[in-house]
């Protein structure tokens, strides 16, 4: 009997027409038989939110040639759910990619993006899953220093397995003159956006606020997290789960006679 290929469900929160997961479909395929089911428009700082007050559309999308795609007028999240229970109902799939984001996803960016949501969905479900984000803003990213990354971890994933509910965070500095210096085992820093609002007038005269803010990282100094990571040129993966607990807290709140 021939040897069935890993199914491999790819998804993103820039849009299925964005041009990252055009990239992730492209080297997928080269690991296992692609399905995509992504959102029909972007849903980028989403973060787990999911659609319960209006009704989720689908339908298929003839973009990435012979690869069956579907886009979906909901979240990332939505789009995991509706693939595992809908599209995908008979075989559970191998592993879950999301992505590649146009931005970073470090650092506490890990709790707004709709990137990682997909990938922490997947994880909920017991299934291997990586967000990968690439830290260039612009309309046309080049994602062609990536794709050999995006391979190997992917592969190393396929072959090896998750630890149940992780998803591996993975981000990669924008393309410079220097290749890329490796891949990094990071922790998620500690560091966070310092927020302003700026009040302004529409034309009517009528009052609304945009949301601003400076970036600080409160983890500078140290060179084990993700911040570091893309920094200095490397590849940052962080292992993430969704289980929130904090477990040394819980500890000493047994001493309080709750």
């Amino acid at each position: 009997m021939a040897h069935q290929k890993p199914l491999i469900l790819v998804t993103n929160d820039d849009g299925i027409t964005a041009h990252g997961i055009r990239t992730l479909v492209e080297v997928m395929q080269e690991l296992g038989t692609v399905i995509v089911v992504a959102p029909n428009s972007p849903q980028s700082g989403m973060g787990h939110a999911i659609t319960i007050a209006n009704p989720l559309r689908l339908y298929p999308a003839d973009i990435f040639g012979d690869v069956i795609a579907y886009e979906c007028s909901g979240t990332p999240a939505d789009c995991v759910k509706l693939a595992k229970h809908h599209v995908l109902k008979d075989r559970s799939p191998d592993l879950v990619v999301s992505g590649i984001n146009h931005g970073y996803n470090t650092a506490i960016s890990v709790l707004y993006s709709g990137t990682m949501s997909a990938a922490i969905e997947a994880a909920i479900e017991g299934i291997p899953a990586i967000g990968f984000s690439l830290g260039d803003f612009s309309r046309q990213p080049d994602f062609s220093h990536v794709r050999e990354h995006v391979f190997n971890i992917a592969q190393k994933v396929l072959q090896n397995g998750l630890t149940k509910g992780v998803a591996l965070n993975v981000n990669f500095p924008a393309r410079g003159a220097e290749p890329l210096r490796g891949v990094r085992v990071c922790r998620q820093a500690n560091a966070k956006w310092e927020e302003s609002f700026h009040e302004r007038r529409d034309p009517h005269g009528r009052r609304y606020f945009w949301l601003d803010g400076e970036f600080v990282n409160y983890d500078a100094q140290a060179e084990d997290t993700d911040e570091y990571a893309v920094a200095n040129n490397y590849v940052s993966v962080v292992p993430c789960q969704y289980d929130l607990t904090a477990y040394s807290t819980a500890e000493q709140m047994q001493q309080w006679g709750l």
